[in-house]
């Protein structure tokens, strides 16, 4: 990584710079926290993971939420972390956290630039699935997130979110 993360601090005065609303940085805030404690149990069972970049990441993941509520708030939210000069780790897990991803066909669809946009890392993975816990700022249980969003996206997408959890609660069961 060339460029240092911004502290905790930071990322949040980031979130105000950008334009998001105080709902979006509670939101924000409440997916570092849930993140931060699911990394940090990845490491207790010995996975290396970098906490800080969950911690950030998961603060900057809905940046892009300053100028869409739609599901284009991931593109947007990497380029306005590009302006803002965020290592590309950073960037990658705001693009990615959608859902369980979306694919390269989805991609294609929505009219977004040719790239990657499912998880790859762990952290990606963990901060995409906290987001998936926390509606509003409240803590929800993954079945009612993925119901919800069965409703308006396609199968394929609500088989990726299953795999997601079925992913990160193999790790650990607490989540």
């Amino acid at each position: 990584m060339n460029k240092p993360l911004p502290s905790r601090k930071e990322a949040i005065e980031i979130l105000r710079k950008a334009g998001c609303s105080k709902n979006v940085i509670k939101h924000c805030i409440a997916v570092a926290e849930l993140a931060t404690k699911i990394a940090e149990a990845f490491s207790k069972k010995g996975i290396n993971v970098d906490k800080k970049l969950v911690e950030i990441g998961a603060l900057l993941h809905d940046v892009g939420r300053a100028k869409t509520h739609t599901v284009h708030h991931a593109v947007e939210g990497a380029k306005i972390a590009e302006q803002f000069g965020m290592p590309e780790p950073v960037i990658r897990i705001i693009k990615r956290h959608v859902g369980g991803g979306i694919s390269p066909e989805e991609a294609k669809k929505l009219g977004w630039p040719n790239d990657v946009y499912v998880p790859q890392t762990v952290e990606e993975k963990i901060v995409s699935y906290a987001d998936k816990l926390i509606q509003g700022h409240k803590r929800v249980p993954i079945q009612s997130t993925i119901e919800e969003m069965a409703k308006e996206i396609p199968e394929d997408a609500v088989k990726r979110l299953w795999k997601l959890h079925q992913e990160i609660t193999s790790v650990t069961r607490d989540f």
